[in-house]
């Protein structure tokens, strides 16, 4: 793996996206615990241990239980009125949240994945520039954390519809897009459902044991 960037030259945010009520999982996933912690605590110390700053946690359902019920010290929380809209409504919050910050990048990160950890963030931020578009890979399949810079904050809110966030934008500019390697270092498999739940808290258990 070689040595892993430890800071970077320019100021980079995080968005941690945990506006979604979780109806597939029966709740908000920013309140399921995993490892001790709930999920919306662990993006936002996996963000701020990977170099980002500022780390905003984009809320909608739920907001005022997860505002009482979670630790989010370190983080500024962004209300999104529009959450029931879908994933793309907490993005284009985010960035708006973003306008007047002398922020390079944002790299956006999904509350239900556990996976992420700081040394992917980290190998996403060292590359942020205001033209940087990048994301992790994992194997043959693109995934996240996502790096956004700046220049594409105003494509990627306009095309951020429903449930597919960057997805469009990145399509659409794939020629400049650059694809990190973390599958060495990380997991993006999301929570859906408590089952996925039970099965990460296995991969866990699994890895401890083996290390």
């Amino acid at each position: 793996m070689g040595c892993e960037p430890t800071h970077v030259a320019e100021p980079v945010a995080a968005l941690v996206l945990a506006a979604g009520a979780g109806r597939r999982y029966g709740r908000p996933k920013a309140l399921v615990e995993y490892g001790g912690r709930l999920l919306v605590e662990r993006a936002v110390a996996t963000a701020r241990a990977g170099g980002c700053a500022p780390v905003l946690t984009v809320l909608g359902a739920a907001a005022d239980t997860v505002r009482a019920e979670a630790d989010l010290t370190g983080a500024v929380p962004v209300e999104n009125p529009d959450w029931a809209t879908g994933l793309g409504s907490s993005l284009r919050a985010g960035l708006a949240a973003l306008h007047d910050s002398t922020v390079v990048a944002a790299l956006v990160l999904l509350v239900d994945m556990p996976g992420i950890t700081p040394v992917a963030v980290r190998r996403l931020v060292a590359l942020a520039a205001p033209d940087t578009l990048a994301t992790a890979g994992y194997g043959n399949r693109r995934g996240h954390p996502v790096l956004l810079g700046r220049a594409h904050w105003a494509g990627v809110s306009a095309l951020a519809i429903g449930d597919s966030g960057a997805r469009g934008y990145l399509r659409e500019h794939g020629a400049g897009l650059v694809v990190v390697p973390c599958a060495d270092v990380a997991d993006d498999t999301d929570l859906d459902t408590p089952a996925d739940l039970d099965a990460a808290v296995h991969r866990m258990t699994v890895a401890v044991v083996d290390g």
